[in-house]
């Protein structure tokens, strides 16, 4: 096991997360999607909220990005938009514990949803979140205009 912490990101930990934004796209099998930039994420740091996985020489290894929203049939609810360890230190438990605070930070704002997606072919992932008790629900469909 590595020495590591889960803490708060800041704004110079921009550039590493974006790094691993686009880790994630490449997983994903869409590397050509991520167009943000850490000048963007700068001036857009006030939409967002993310927590790190550190390691002890200050390695970013993992983090979880994401923001309040507010349902029309449950009130004030947390998205996770991503959520993402690098492979070297998977299988460590990092995933979890930073899910664990995302978790943590929904209750203690009061939210009555968390809310995430997974790809439908990413069956480690899908087993990890029903593990966890969460409804992965194949009824909806993403909707995206850009």
């Amino acid at each position: 096991m590595i020495d590591y912490r889960i803490r708060p990101a800041t704004e110079q930990d921009f550039e590493a997360i974006l790094g691993l934004i686009k880790e994630l796209a490449l997983f994903e099998k869409a590397p050509e999607k991520v167009i943000n930039t850490v000048p963007q994420m700068k001036a857009e740091q006030d939409l967002f909220d993310a927590l790190v996985a550190e390691k002890s020489d200050g390695e970013i290894i993992g983090f979880a990005l994401y923001y309040f929203v507010y349902y029309t049939w449950v009130g004030k609810s947390l998205y996770l938009d991503d959520l993402y360890v690098k492979e070297a230190y998977r299988g460590q438990k990092i995933g979890s514990k930073l899910l664990d605070k995302v978790i943590e930070t929904g209750k203690q704002n009061n939210c009555k949803r968390i809310r995430w997606q997974v790809l439908n072919w990413n069956k480690p992932a899908i087993e990890f979140y029903k593990k966890l008790g969460a409804d992965i629900d194949d009824e909806w469909l993403n909707c995206d205009l850009e």
